[in-house]
């Protein structure tokens, strides 16, 4: 049986004091493009993002929502137009501003053969972090795993594998955090236990932005809603009703406009 995920003390000022940045406050894309040759992956997308709210990125497969994360994670670079993190842009303070992001991608990139505490103990190490077994006590026990922390991870569900994989990249305490289709694979208890932890986030003053195919799950979660298609950004607005019923209906009738004009 899962245990189910548990509150904890979020471990405060982890990061060291020179990386920490305490104006970085929003993210923002200015006018942003990304090709890969002449392939055009995103075009001229800008929007932002402030601390306390959770965007979500919807859109089909292609439409440039991966990309757009890879971006913001600073793992590449725009080909034109800009990225702002708060005040800050990767050529000003690079390294800080990296310090103060966490990702999850499709990849949990945690290591199976090693214990769901080695792993903590050894991201928290890799980020630098003050006090790196205290940190992963600490997210052992916000993921609801501190039972099963010393067995490997090669043992555990997806759900499980899912929950330790975001603390591993909270372990820093990062004030930005990317998820790219976080839902995927889990089932209805992992994705409200997930859902619920994004929240919590969200009310501690964290910026998130994430890219989903799963209304049902992002339901009641998302304050904004990013649409893309095709590299271009839609539109960006507040989220007021059904994800599904909204935005189900609207990439359809895009989809058959796109058909149409072809």
């Amino acid at each position: 049986m899962v245990e189910p995920a548990v509150s904890a003390p979020t471990v405060k000022s982890v990061m060291s004091p020179s990386q920490f940045l305490d104006d970085f406050d929003c993210l923002a894309f200015e006018d942003v493009s990304r090709y890969f040759g002449r392939m055009r992956a995103l075009s001229h997308v800008s929007f932002s993002c402030a601390a306390g709210e959770i965007v979500g990125v919807l859109g089909p497969n292609g439409a440039g929502k991966s990309t757009l994360l890879a971006l913001a994670a600073t793992l590449m670079s725009p080909s034109a137009g800009g990225i702002r993190y708060g005040n800050h842009g990767t050529h000003e303070r690079g390294g800080n501003v990296r310090a103060n992001i966490g990702m999850l991608s499709h990849d949990t990139q945690l290591y199976p053969e090693l214990t769901a505490r080695e792993n903590l103990h050894f991201f928290a190490g890799l980020f630098g972090v003050q006090d790196p077994a205290s940190c992963a006590e600490a997210a052992l026990s916000r993921s609801g795993l501190s039972v099963r922390g010393d067995e490997p991870v090669m043992k555990f569900s997806r759900g499980m594998r899912q929950r330790l994989a975001l603390e591993r990249a909270l372990i820093h305490d990062p004030k930005l955090v990317l998820l790219d289709e976080p839902f995927t694979g889990l089932d209805d208890s992992s994705s409200k236990s997930l859902a619920n932890r994004l929240q919590g986030l969200r009310d501690s003053g964290r910026i998130i932005l994430l890219t989903t195919h799963d209304f049902e799950a992002a339901e009641g979660l998302l304050d904004r809603v990013a649409l893309l298609w095709d590299g271009a950004l839609l539109n960006v607005e507040p989220v007021t009703g059904s994800l599904r019923d909204h935005y189900g209906s609207h990439t359809r009738q895009v989809a058959h406009t796109v058909k149409v004009s072809r």
